[in-house]
């Protein structure tokens, strides 16, 4: 397993910009597919971006595509999460999830090791 450990987030108005990061320590990282998921108060786990172990794939939920942007760095073991054009429905804690696997998974049980969460606040 790896460690992860995210900043960035907080409170931006909508129409903002954030980016997230999820630094992961572990000497095997380029073999994790990571991906974003967020939760809000009272409602599950939603899957929101995933990138696989290369960066060659990524995947997004309809809602963010062409606003999020899933990235990573394997020299830094770290992926971001670009977020433009936030929208006050984009509120939620934000959580970065890994799985030593060479595909993505949508599915938040298929994750093995989870960052602490950060919380991501867009007012309108």
């Amino acid at each position: 397993q790896v460690r992860l450990v995210q900043s960035g987030g907080g409170l931006v108005q909508a129409g903002g910009s954030l980016r997230l990061s999820c630094a992961a320590s572990g000497r095997s990282f380029s073999t994790y597919a990571i991906a974003w998921f967020r939760q809000a108060p009272g409602k599950q786990r939603d899957f929101i971006a995933a990138i696989t172990w290369s960066g060659g794939s990524t995947a997004y939920v309809d809602s963010v595509k062409g606003r999020f942007t899933i990235s990573r760095d394997n020299a830094k073991n770290t992926v971001y999460l670009q977020m433009n054009s936030l929208k006050p429905e984009d509120t939620a804690v934000y959580l970065c999830a890994a799985r030593r696997a060479i595909m993505m998974s949508r599915t938040p049980y298929d994750y093995d090791s989870w960052g602490q969460g950060t919380q991501v606040t867009v007012s309108s």
